[in-house]
């Protein structure tokens, strides 16, 4: 397969020439307004930030890619579906004011907010997946599958599960609805190691289905509770649970890879990755920890999975912040090193696999050409 095309910048800025401006150019020479929009609905998939995280994209550059769309006759708007867990944003009432106080409006974006699965998060389409090997059918937004082009534009940052979070995990689990994410999280049940457990209960506060009790004085999974999350995970100070199932991670990016082709497939796409305040951890979270990398720049392609390796490569060449979970870890004394930076931030994690799975079943190719906008 031909290399794919990714554009780069980075954040570095001149007079009059502020970041929106910066990632407009960069899009146009991307190509984004090749895509014939006119009078045509935009889906532009975005996260919204859990309220008390500040770690996601600020609504500046939603607003520049929705100008973008509008220019040549385009009608954007933005989405995400309904989250699994409870939190700021597991119905469209609260979804929708949480994006508010985020900063996310139509003045401040230029475009009107659609929550993609509707009010209770099952207001979504079964959509077949042509290759599927882990699921045949999607559960995805409804309003996600109406639009007529879908542009992605994520955060890239770590994640405790996935090992980041890009283009891929924005749209495969971002897009599902509460349904779907319950089919991609539904392989490996996490466990504590109660020797290691300290009680704190953050895992409590973070569970995302209240299968976490401590009546033993010590945190306890329930596993007819528990949906596989893996939130707990990521919220564990002392490493005290993990996934006794080696392959969970690995088979839940299979699936969001799956679940992305099923968003993607039949339509004109676009995506949009900026590398910027990359915290440890999903944006989901109440929380952002201190960033793990330097920010490194804004990256476009029409080749999601080409756009994710890229955004990694970039992330594995960089130098690790040592104020940071990342820099922690690795100062541990005997700390094991993967010389992986996801891995040594959150060592239970799996990425590769879903770059070589979506890659198999014919989203994209891992082979990119690195261009400078």
């Amino acid at each position: 397969m031909e290399k794919s095309k990714v554009y780069y910048t980075d954040f570095r800025t001149t007079a009059g020439v502020g970041l929106p401006e910066k990632l407009k150019r960069l899009c146009k020479k991307a190509g984004l307004q090749t895509i014939d929009m006119d009078n045509k609905f935009v889906a532009i998939k975005i996260h919204f930030g859990e309220l008390g995280n500040i770690a996601y994209l600020r609504p500046n550059y939603a607003k520049a890619v929705a100008d973008l769309i509008k220019e040549v006759g385009g009608k954007p708007f933005l989405t995400d579906c309904n989250t699994l867990y409870p939190g700021s944003r597991k119905n469209a009432l609260d979804h929708l004011s949480c994006a508010q106080e985020n900063g996310f409006n139509e003045t401040t974006t230029g475009c009107h907010i659609i929550i993609g699965d509707g009010l209770r998060g099952t207001d979504d389409i079964t959509v077949p997946i042509e290759g599927g090997e882990y699921c045949k059918e999607a559960y995805i937004g409804r309003a996600v599958m109406d639009a007529d082009v879908f542009i992605s534009l994520n955060h890239f940052k770590g994640h405790e599960c996935t090992g980041f979070g890009g283009a891929l995990k924005n749209i495969g689990m971002g897009c599902g609805s509460r349904a779907g994410k319950m089919h991609q999280h539904n392989h490996g049940k996490p466990v504590v190691n109660p020797e290691l457990c300290k009680n704190c209960k953050r895992c409590g506060r973070e569970c995302g289905s209240d299968a976490i009790s401590y009546d033993t004085g010590k945190a306890v999974i329930n596993e007819e509770l528990c949906k596989g999350c893996g939130r707990c995970i990521g919220s564990c100070a002392f490493d005290a649970i993990a996934n006794p199932n080696d392959n969970a991670n690995e088979v839940l990016g299979c699936k969001i890879a799956e679940y992305s082709k099923a968003v993607l497939d039949g339509r004109p796409n676009f995506h949009i990755s900026l590398i910027v305040d990359v915290s440890p951890n999903c944006d989901c979270h109440s929380e952002n920890d201190a960033p793990i990398l330097p920010n490194i720049g804004m990256f476009a392609a029409f080749d999601p999975v080409a756009l994710d390796q890229a955004c990694a490569d970039a992330c594995l060449q960089s130098t690790p912040i040592r104020n940071s979970q990342l820099g922690d870890n690795l100062a541990k004394p005997g700390w094991y090193r993967y010389n992986d930076h996801f891995f040594d931030s959150n060592p239970n994690v799996r990425w590769k696999e879903t770059l070589e799975h979506a890659e198999k079943i014919g989203i994209g190719t891992r082979e990119y050409e690195l261009i400078k906008a």
